[in-house]
């Protein structure tokens, strides 16, 4: 016959050991409290305190004890659920720790379209230069506060007022109209800004809604070129740069592309600018923040040093002049 579980009277409010949670888990697992304690190596005396005192805790039942078999209650099966992905997290966590222990690193921040078109495809030199420095990259578009985060570098895409004390910059931006040589050859070519109209054109879908953004839009770029009134045949939004720029690649349109991204496409034939002398200057800049905790460390500032060279060489390659006003620190020798 089935007992009923019996109330328990009140609830407590300290946190649960985790040993308690482990000995659930592996009675919830096993249905079985002897089973569980061999998985545990611990007595089956053990485990049933264990697992008494964790109910006591909680506040209710976890388990229907029968006489040749255990049984999860409700709210067993749906601590079951939270506790199991929790804990399976919490030793990943601590394996990594432990392999990682002793080893050099840089852990960098900075946003998914930046990662993915300028700093990822430039990695392999710095890999192969410093074999022994482990790389974490977290692409995420939320900002990290380096005071409080286990972050050593963020890579972020500002208004130069907008950038905290301390900050280096990388470079500057303009935007280039291009497209894929494939789909110019199949098309009426373009020598004036209206011949544009003749074609779909790619930009970000939220850039009129998002701060900033509004100075990388194609209406910027026809009201500078005496056209603000000028619709294309078609538009296409996407919300990343990296997807704009693929979908010019794939000749689904025109893009109004961000230079220091698509420089090396552009280098190598794979997207051709179009009126080349028609491009959008933009205030936008980018810089690289170093963590207070983090600058002294050598391979903090190899990876630094390596960082301004990739710098220089962009700034070459998309033909801007330093600005001697600004604290550049173009070679990171003096990065702290």
């Amino acid at each position: 016959m089935t007992s009923s579980p019996a109330p328990i009277a009140h609830l407590r409010t300290r946190p649960v050991a985790a040993g308690h949670w482990r000995a659930f888990l592996a009675v919830a697992r096993h249905l079985n409290f002897r089973a569980a304690a061999e998985e545990l190596s611990l007595t089956q005396s053990a485990v049933s305190r264990q697992i008494q005192s964790l109910e006591d805790e909680v506040g209710v039942p976890l388990f229907l004890r029968h006489t040749r078999a255990v049984e999860l209650t409700s709210a067993g099966a749906q601590l079951q659920r939270a506790v199991g992905p929790a804990l399976e997290r919490m030793d990943a966590a601590v394996r990594l720790v432990r392999q990682t222990a002793g080893r050099k690193s840089v852990a960098i921040t900075t946003w998914a379209s930046f990662a993915s078109m300028w700093l990822i495809p430039r990695m392999e030199e710095f890999q192969r230069d410093n074999p022994d420095i482990d790389i974490r990259i977290d692409a995420t578009d939320t900002v990290v506060d380096l005071d409080t985060a286990d972050v050593d570098l963020a890579l972020r895409y500002r208004l130069p007022g907008g950038v905290e004390h301390g900050a280096h910059r990388l470079f500057g931006e303009q935007l280039a109209v291009v497209a894929s040589p494939w789909l110019l050859k199949s098309a009426p070519p373009i020598r004036r800004p209206e011949d544009i109209a003749q074609f779909t054109l790619i930009e970000a879908g939220d850039a009129h809604r998002t701060q900033n953004l509004e100075w990388l839009t194609w209406r910027r770029w026809f009201e500078l070129h005496g056209h603000g009134k000028l619709q294309p045949k078609r538009w296409l939004y996407f919300n990343y740069a990296q997807q704009i720029v693929q979908a010019a690649l794939a000749g689904q349109g025109l893009a109004l592309a961000r230079m220091p991204l698509i420089a090396d496409g552009l280098a190598a034939g794979d997207l051709v600018e179009v009126l080349p002398g028609h491009r959008l200057d933009s205030p936008l800049a980018y810089w690289m923040m170093v963590g207070p905790r983090s600058g002294q460390r050598p391979e903090i500032k190899a990876f630094c040093a390596w960082l301004m060279r990739q710098a220089d060489a962009t700034r070459q390659a998309i033909g801007e002049v330093p600005d001697p006003d600004l604290n550049d620190d173009l070679d990171g020798s003096s990065l702290a």
